[in-house]
């Protein structure tokens, strides 16, 4: 019989290489498991940042539509209440169309409508510039014209063409006016 003859070393080598192999199996599969999670955050990650683009976008639609109705609708607010100015418009010239018409109570219509549009406008912030004998202020007036005066001074509205209006604090229309200016002195 033949005894099995081990070499000591052989054995540990052996040994050592099992050990190898069974740590790098370890190791792998921990990589793989690693590698796994990562795979799978990846796509949660993926997941949440479409969700986040898809819900920027709905936001931005939803912005945009928004803006379209406020431009579009915006003034029906205050349309509706000029309406009622307008059928008064209407009913004034009614009265003054018809055979009977009397002046005076055309008149004092128009003077009723009048105050309407003053409330309404002094509801939504626009103010009249109505700048006579001030004086001119290219950034309120606009000058029509030029006229000697011996009555207004200089560079004072003399007259007023058309009123302004200033919408709160910005300009809405400047006022058209004739402006003073000091009279010519005859030649000598």
């Amino acid at each position: 019989m033949q005894e099995d003859i081990t070499d000591p070393q052989q054995s540990a080598a052996e040994g050592n290489a099992a050990d190898d192999v069974s740590l790098l199996q370890t190791q792998l599969v921990e990589a793989q498991a690693q590698l796994a999670a990562a795979k799978i955050e990846a796509a949660s990650a993926r997941d949440a940042q479409l969700r986040a683009a898809a819900e920027l976008d709905n936001v931005r639609k939803r912005a945009e539509r928004e803006i379209s109705n406020s431009l579009k609708y915006g003034a029906d607010r205050v349309l509706g209440e000029l309406l009622a100015i307008s059928d008064s418009l209407d009913l004034g010239l009614q009265a003054a169309a018809a055979p009977e018409a009397n002046v005076k109570a055309i008149a004092d219509g128009l003077a009723l409508t009048r105050q309407q549009l003053s409330a309404f406008f002094e509801k939504h912030g626009v103010k009249v510039v109505d700048p006579a004998g001030q004086p001119f202020n290219p950034d309120l007036h606009e000058a029509v014209s030029a006229i000697e005066s011996a009555e207004v001074a200089p560079n004072h509205v003399l007259s007023v063409m058309q009123k302004g209006y200033r919408l709160h604090d910005r300009l809405l229309r400047p006022a058209m006016v004739m402006v003073a200016k000091a009279p010519s002195t005859p030649a000598q």
